[in-house]
């Protein structure tokens, strides 16, 4: 006897409701699911009473990077219909499809992604057919409200929507692989169920393919494929949410609005309609958004006539929502409504439509059944927590000095790192030379550190090697920005990993070498500087690695900075922190530093004195100069539009320099009392970033000396006390000076009187 093939929507509970049905009708023999074979002799773990949604979570790691990839089930999948209503009816039950860590799963992260059915021009026709948005609409229009519709007409109506599908839509090889391998399981179930039916499951638009497939070949069963040589793979069972499911939020699978979907499996089209309403009603009402009982009764009214419009017998999806927002949004909408364009939600979209979105999404979370196999990650991870004493919320503060809360660190910075929930640092060091010891953690339970742990078993089986597995993979990504590079070798020291190699400190140099934002440069140079300079407690200091970075971070710093003109400001305060991480480097790790220093010192000069340089960085290089011990003249502009801009660069590189030498700030103090009110008003801004540059009881001493130049006594520190933003208090002293001058002019102040413009006449 030949198969029969159902082709369905993944998710779709009409698919799962004509599933049901055809399995208690034929009572088959097998049961062939599209699905990951490497769960065949797992079944009855897939089957032990959890709470879904769920998925099957695979990877595949290797040398070149790991894999991930899921294949969800919730109570509406036809697959999942399938599993339970086949083993039921003592059926044998088996997935028939490659495993998610096979090559011909390498583009894609779900098994059920379907692009090429969401996105094909047959359903762009058929939209413009029945004058519905999307393809979504499109389903729910011809599907999923015709609940009246038996299995023998909705089966004809699946099967023609997706003989046009398959016949005009591009399939990729990786596609062929999996249905050649799916239609050999086929024709060894058909012939192994001899008179008995055979009944197969799988997305739509694998079913025009498989029929002529099936129908010639060999009968043997087919072989599951293994992780290929040189790398690990696997599979667990992993909870799943709604929101994961949401095409709104990214789901390129299935139907959007899961929480809809539940309704509409539960109790029929009529019931989800209503149901929909409440639960939008319920949450905006709980956000204190108005909802009255008028606009419910508009918007059911409304829902009720778009239904009877478009031809359906109970309102759909949209139509509630079309007619939610009519009756509760009285504002003008400046962005398509997301049930109207295939996509996630758009950022900026109406609060209220938000939390229609959020309303159908619903807000179930999976769980898995206590005797669901884990992978040893879990175990490792649960061990060092309760050894430690972090297995409970709270608050945890550590002290880096001793070597229990060294190791608690390392254990927390790990868990941060691979991104589990319930993990957050709230204070301590951020970079190598911060002298901080301590740090401050809040550990909080949540649903969401199960699935997240399980996830992250794909990096590797103990704590320590999938912190070190994830930190490589973020410094050997090539969309790694330096900046970013620079914080993975810092969390590589934070977690106590060896997550470094002389080869990948070759790699790391060569990005940097490449680099073209001078102050992303800088900031790697400061952060791995510090890491190489500071870190015993950390056990990074000296490291040949880091050296290796440093190397090639000042070397780039010093060509960029160099090949930087033009522009007038403001301050470009990263880049100003960029030639301070150079001259660190040169301050202190000149043995590994490639670039010699009469060089760097003729870089310096040059960007100094060139004219087409801008002011802070012609002052940095100034500074540059005399933090390296050779100090040029000092020129301050006297350019209110330059001046400011220019000390910023100067105090950046050479602030305890410009302290030791009263002549500067003398200078300095002479040009700004020689600025008339307009031109003080311009430089103030960039005179307040450049002072900025010195702590606040370096400021004092400045203070001191400005108050003892003009022979006054008075307290320093008092002086830095303003109460009035000094802006401001400029700005309204300037204005007061313009209108005395105009008082003046016209005679308006006692003992004036108006002046005549010159050249003209009484």
């Amino acid at each position: 006897m030949p198969a029969e093939f159902i082709g369905v929507r993944h998710h779709s509970p009409a698919c799962a409701r004509l599933v049901a049905a055809r399995i208690a009708e034929l009572r088959p023999a097998y049961v062939l699911v599209e699905g990951p074979v490497d769960m065949n002799d797992r079944l009855d773990e897939l089957l032990l009473g959890h709470e879904l949604p769920i998925a099957v979570f695979s990877y595949l790691r290797a040398e070149g990077g790991t894999r991930m990839s899921w294949s969800p089930f919730c109570d509406h999948s036809p697959e999942w219909v399938a599993l339970t209503a086949g083993r039921a009816a003592g059926a044998e039950v088996r997935f028939i499809d490659l495993p998610a860590w096979h090559s011909a799963f390498a583009e894609r992260d779900n098994r059920y992604s379907d692009g090429a059915l969401r996105y094909s021009e047959v359903t762009a026709r058929l939209c413009r057919e029945f004058a519905v948005d999307n393809s979504d609409t499109l389903w729910d229009h011809m599907v999923e409200v015709h609940a009246d519709l038996d299995p023998v007409a909705l089966a004809e109506r699946l099967n023609t929507y997706f003989d046009v599908l398959r016949g005009e839509t591009t399939i990729s090889t990786a596609d062929d692989d999996r249905e050649t391998y799916m239609a050999a399981w086929v024709r060894a179930a058909v012939a192994a169920a001899g008179d008995r039916p055979v009944l197969v499951i799988t997305g739509g638009l694998h079913r025009p393919a498989l029929i002529p497939l099936a129908a010639t070949g060999g009968t043997a069963w087919p072989e599951v494929p293994t992780p290929p040589a040189g790398s690990e793979g696997d599979s667990y069972l992993v909870p799943y949410s709604n929101r994961r499911l949401d095409a709104f939020q990214g789901y390129q699978s299935g139907l959007p609005s899961p929480g809809y979907y539940e309704r509409l499996w539960a109790d029929g089209p009529a019931r989800a309609a209503e149901g929909l309403l409440e639960s939008v009603a319920t949450r905006l009402r709980d956000r204190n958004q108005r909802v009255s009982t008028a606009d419910l009764i508009a918007a059911r009214t409304q829902a009720g006539g778009l239904a009877a419009l478009r031809g359906h017998p109970h309102p759909a999806r949209t139509d509630v929502l079309d007619a939610l927002v009519s009756a509760l949004v009285s504002d003008g909408l400046e962005q398509r409504l997301p049930w109207t364009s295939d996509g996630t939600i758009a950022p900026g979209a109406h609060p209220v439509v938000v939390q229609m979105v959020a309303a159908l999404t619903g807000d179930r979370v999976g769980r898995l059944h206590d005797a669901t196999p884990a992978p040893p990650l879990l175990s490792a991870v649960d061990g060092e927590l309760a050894a430690l004493a972090l297995d409970r919320a709270g608050r945890v503060t550590l002290d880096l000095t001793g070597e229990r809360d060294l190791r608690r660190s390392r254990v927390l910075h790990r868990l941060r790192v691979l991104g589990i929930p319930g993990v957050r640092r709230t204070s301590g060091p951020t970079g190598g030379a911060d002298p901080t010891s301590a740090e401050v953690w809040e550990l909080t339970e949540t649903d969401l550190r199960l699935p997240a742990l399980i996830e992250a078993a794909a990096y590797g089986a103990t704590l320590p090697d999938a912190a070190a597995v994830l930190i490589r993979r973020r410094v050997t990504d090539p969309d790694t920005g330096v900046a970013e590079l620079a914080a993975a070798l810092y969390d590589t020291a934070l977690c106590g990993v060896d997550a470094l190699s002389s080869d990948l400190g070759e790699r790391i140099a060569d990005r940097v070498a490449t680099a073209s934002d001078l102050g992303a440069v800088g900031a790697a140079l400061g952060t791995v500087l510090g890491l190489w300079r500071h870190d015993r407690l950390l056990g990074s200091a000296g490291s040949p690695v880091l050296a290796e970075v440093i190397d090639a971070a000042a070397t780039r710093v010093l060509w960029l900075a160099e090949g930087t003109h033009g522009g007038t400001g403001p301050a470009d305060v990263p880049r100003l922190h960029a030639l301070a991480a150079l001259r660190d480097a040169l301050r202190h790790a000149e043995p590994v530093v490639g670039v010699r220093l009469v060089d760097v010192l003729g870089v310096a000069q040059r960007i100094a004195t060139r004219a087409d340089v801008p002011p802070d960085l012609a002052g940095a290089g100034l500074g540059l100069s005399w933090a390296l011990g050779a100090p040029g003249e000092v020129h301050v502009p006297t350019a209110p539009n330059r001046m400011g801009d220019w000390l910023a660069g100067l105090f950046a590189l050479a602030r305890e320099e410009v302290l030791a030498d009263e002549s500067v700030l003398a200078t300095l103090d002479g040009h700004v009392a020689d600025l008339g009110d307009d031109d003080f008003l311009v430089a103030l801004p960039a005179l307040r970033q450049a002072f900025a540059f010195f702590p606040p009881a370096e400021r004092e001493t400045i203070a001191h000396g400005l108050l003892a130049r003009r022979g006054l006594r008075r307290s320093a520190r008092a002086l830095l006390r303003t109460t009035v933003d000094p802006v401001l208090a400029a700005e309204a002293a300037a204005l007061e000076s313009r209108v005395e001058d105009l008082l003046v002019r016209e005679g308006l102040l006692p003992g004036s009187s108006p002046q005549t413009p010159e050249g003209t006449h009484d």
